[in-house]
């Protein structure tokens, strides 16, 4: 585990300078078997860092430039009539592939959003009353930009549901940008960059998170932090069961990427502010008073307490 994640995070980070813990989220995301949402104003490394994952790994990968005139079917797949067999064949769609990369995903319609909704949960894609399976892994990780509203279409709350975090990228540090300048500005990093690893050994790595051992203290602790959330007073809409599941799953990733067999409290509650607060919608009274979700989200957890001695 150690050797393979440490040559894939050196790998991203030859093109994301000087964001360790957003590395480390994408990697947690890819061994917990979950998808990601990477939301930040432009130019800031979003796509970069989605291409950069996907290029490190010796698998299928498509990138889906999500537009207003995106249609379904070109997510999922199209049956096409062949003139030579008389039978229609299937051609599939963008997201047939281990890793998807889903760019401004927002700027599509509400109708080709929800067209992800079916292989984001169920990892299969039905058209024409046939399903198809989807390979191992399956990651999409989609990007979009908060505050360029015009001409966007906001992600309604079954596909957020379906992202198990939601990572910003940020504005990096003087140094960090003094030395993106001198290796971006002659060639981009991206041409240059080799997978490290392949399809098989990522199979194994989530075998390796699935045996990770949960004790029933810190399962009860994770049930408290989302059940904390739909009793909140400031919350219109609290986490889902589906977010519980993915809290837990993510706390497995990062406790085989520490080398434990077993999670800690701890696991959980710094992975709680990532996994949550996208999911959580804020009451009128809490959004009049200027109370950002994650404001929110930090006093609601911080209501919860912390098992001690819970392996």
């Amino acid at each position: 585990m150690a050797r393979v994640v440490g040559r894939v995070r050196g790998n991203i980070e030859r093109v994301i300078e000087g964001k360790p813990d957003v590395v480390s989220s994408a990697l947690v995301v890819l061994l917990a078997e979950g998808h990601l949402l990477i939301e930040d104003v432009p130019g800031v490394g979003k796509t970069q860092l989605s291409k950069a994952l996907a290029r490190s790994i010796d698998c299928s990968v498509r990138r889906i430039q999500f537009t207003p005139d995106l249609l379904p079917s070109d997510v999922t797949g199209v049956s096409v009539f062949n003139q030579n067999t008389r039978e229609f064949e299937f051609r599939p769609g963008g997201v047939f592939a281990n890793i998807v990369v889903g760019d401004e995903i927002n700027r599509a319609s509400p109708k080709t959003q929800s067209a992800l909704l079916e292989c984001m949960e169920e990892r299969q894609v039905t058209v024409d009353n046939t399903t198809y399976q989807l390979e191992s892994p399956f990651m999409v990780i989609a990007t979009q930009n908060p505050i360029e509203m015009e001409g966007t279409y906001a992600l309604p709350e079954a596909q957020r549901d379906r992202f198990m975090a939601r990572v910003s990228v940020g504005y990096p540090v003087e140094a960090a940008e003094m030395a993106m300048l001198s290796s971006h500005t002659g060639a981009n990093p991206l041409d240059d960059l080799e997978p490290v690893t392949d399809a098989a050994e990522i199979r194994k790595l989530i075998a390796i998170v699935n045996q990770v051992h949960v004790s029933h203290d810190v399962q009860r602790y994770a049930v408290s932090l989302t059940a904390a959330t739909r009793r909140s007073d400031e919350l219109m809409l609290g986490a889902s069961p589906r977010a519980t599941l993915h809290l837990v799953r993510a706390a497995k990733a990062v406790a085989a990427m520490d080398g434990r067999e077993y999670v800690l409290p701890d696991d959980v509650l710094r992975l709680a502010g990532p996994v949550l607060a996208h999911r959580l919608l804020p009451s009128v009274e809490a959004a009049m008073s200027g109370r950002s979700t994650t404001a929110i989200l930090d006093a609601v957890v911080g209501g919860v307490p912390v098992p001690s001695g819970a392996r």
